[in-house]
């Protein structure tokens, strides 16, 4: 650039370029220092297998240990099976056919993504349980021996997490489906495939690295999940630490319990990288035209708008309206205490937001300045939270939180003297810590997303004028980053506010949230209290919706 180089005139471009990064270790050394305090939780966790406690293992054995593992392990292949099944057959629909609705269940099938799992449980449970309103009527039209399939067992929880779930399999599905292109298609047609055979035996099979990377997530949320188990009664390891924790004050116990649950996550992140790592297909006609859909006429059409309509009234209108019911007969109560949860929820949500995208804008400065092997391995441990159970980070954090915590006391005590008590355990301190762990990753991936999308030209230019590394960012890449940025502070504010196991584990005496009251009246079955806060909840969950909306829209076929 000719202005540029004749400001600083005598200073070549390529030295100006290297020495304009600062000192490459100091960016090193923040990333190391951040990735070593996030990492403190999983490797407290880790560190309690190369010391097992064998009598716990025993007892833990012997009473329960062989149910958790089944329980969690048939949780994670219904979830993952439901949700691959629903999520590909609605994708396809949507890509490949034209019927009545299609434009609008395009991106309403989305929408299910804002309600949390445990929402759209007890949803569920207070219409149709025994006691609830369509059995009741059941029973009175139709004779007392009538009985609906009971929702509290393995059946139950699998439907709920599918419904809520199977959109990260659409999504995936649906881009990778549209990104095939028609040229892929018309060729197995010209071979004599008929269009179902096509997209079984090619748009299926091509599609299949999008396919394990939204189940994926999918059986992870699974694994994570604490409400809607602990609602339907079903015992998975994550219920079972809270249980064991919180109700038997065995913190042994939930410790060798999170281990064990550290180890399922990490085995399915080993697979889905196994399953999709060496997967690769190539389109020879990517700048062709996009998959020309069909138009469906008579039943069938009719039978792809029912089929979208029963998922959606399922996973987002029935729920949603049926709090909005009982949220209206709740407001009239007077006895909700909504506010004080609100606010407590507001103010750990904004700090986490803010706290996470602070840390996430300083690894991915240091990835952009000096992307050295040691930047990206620190970047890869801080980012490991997100793939882990808030149960599991809970139970990491407490460890050495309370070590820290009691040598702060003891130093305290010996120089002010007198007795001090603990400042740390119990604080929303450590809570905001585990949020932070949990949720460095969201922030982190919008944010490198965002500064990889701005040319290194443009640092090169602005130091070539005199800005220094805080110039640049305050005066180029802030301002450039200013969508990424909002980004992914709405959707660690939305994730914060729906946490619940963290929270349960972690919050301080008389600080509940929004989740925490969900939990707490649900436990109560108090369906029409718990329906103000959970709405709340929902109403946030929908701006990432939107945002997804927005970024996946594309010009009509």
């Amino acid at each position: 650039m000719p202005a540029p180089d004749a400001a600083v005139g005598r200073v070549p471009a390529a030295r100006l370029t290297t020495a304009g990064r600062g000192r490459p270790w100091l960016w090193t050394l923040l990333a190391a220092g951040i990735a070593a305090i996030l990492a403190v939780p999983i490797v407290a966790v880790l560190s309690s297998l190369a010391d097992p406690r064998l009598e716990v293992w025993a007892h833990l054995w012997r009473t329960q240990l062989g149910e958790l593992i089944g329980n969690t392990l048939l949780l994670l292949v219904g979830v993952g099976a439901g949700t691959m099944i629903v999520g590909t057959v609605l994708a396809w629909l949507v890509v490949g056919f034209r019927f009545p609705g299609r434009a609008v269940f395009e991106w309403a099938l989305m929408l299910p993504l804002a309600v949390p799992a445990y929402v759209i449980g007890f949803a569920f449970l207070g219409l149709f349980d025994y006691a609830g309103p369509v059995q009741t009527a059941l029973r009175h039209w139709l004779g007392e021996d009538v009985r609906l399939p009971e929702l509290r067992s393995y059946r139950g929880v699998v439907l709920m997490m599918t419904l809520v779930f199977y959109p990260y399999v659409y999504l995936l599905a649906r881009a990778a489906f549209r990104d095939q292109g028609a040229a892929t298609l018309e060729t197995a047609r010209s071979l004599g495939r008929t269009r179902l055979r096509a997209f079984l035996e090619v748009a299926l099979p091509m599609a299949r690295p999008s396919l394990v990377a939204g189940v994926s997530l999918a059986m992870m949320e699974a694994l994570a999940d604490f409400g809607t188990v602990a609602t339907f009664g079903y015992r998975t390891l994550t219920e079972a630490i809270y249980r064991v924790w919180l109700g038997m004050f065995d913190r042994a116990a939930a410790t060798q319990l999170a281990s064990l649950l550290l180890l399922f996550a990490f085995l399915l992140l080993g697979l889905e990288r196994a399953l999709r790592g060496r997967a690769r297909f190539v389109q020879s006609h990517r700048r062709g035209p996009g998959v020309a859909p069909v138009a469906l006429h008579g039943w069938r059409a009719l039978g792809a708008t029912a089929a979208c309509s029963v998922v959606l009234g399922l996973a987002f209108a029935l729920p949603v309206g049926q709090l909005l019911v009982w949220a209206r007969g709740a407001l009239d109560t007077g006895r909700l205490g909504f506010l004080s949860l609100l606010a407590n929820t507001l103010f750990l949500a904004g700090i986490t937001a803010v706290t996470t995208c602070v840390l996430a804008l300083a690894l991915g400065y240091a990835a952009r300045l000096h992307p050295s092997p040691g930047v990206r391995v620190a970047t890869q441990f801080a980012s490991m939270g997100y793939a882990l159970p808030g149960s599991v980070i809970a139970v990491g954090v407490l460890s050495p939180v309370a070590v820290v915590d009691h040598a702060l006391v003891r130093g305290l005590e010996w120089a002010l003297g007198g007795t001090i008590g603990l400042m740390l355990t119990g604080s929303a301190a450590a809570l905001l810590f585990a949020y932070v762990v949990r949720f460095l990753a969201v922030s982190f991936q919008t944010l490198d997303a965002s500064l990889g999308k701005i040319p290194p030209s443009l640092d090169d230019a602005a130091r070539s004028l005199g800005a220094g590394v805080g110039g640049t960012l305050r005066r180029i890449h802030l301002p450039l980053m200013r969508g990424g940025l909002l980004t992914a502070l709405i959707l660690v504010f939305v994730e914060t506010m729906k946490e619940m196991p963290a929270t349960l584990l972690l919050r301080p005496f008389g600080l509940n949230t929004l989740a925490v009251g969900v939990w707490e009246r649900t436990s109560e079955s108090l369906w029409a209290e718990a329906a103000v806060p959970a709405l709340a909840i929902v109403a946030a969950g929908l701006l990432p919706v939107f945002l997804a909306i927005r970024f996946s829209a594309t010009p009509r076929a």
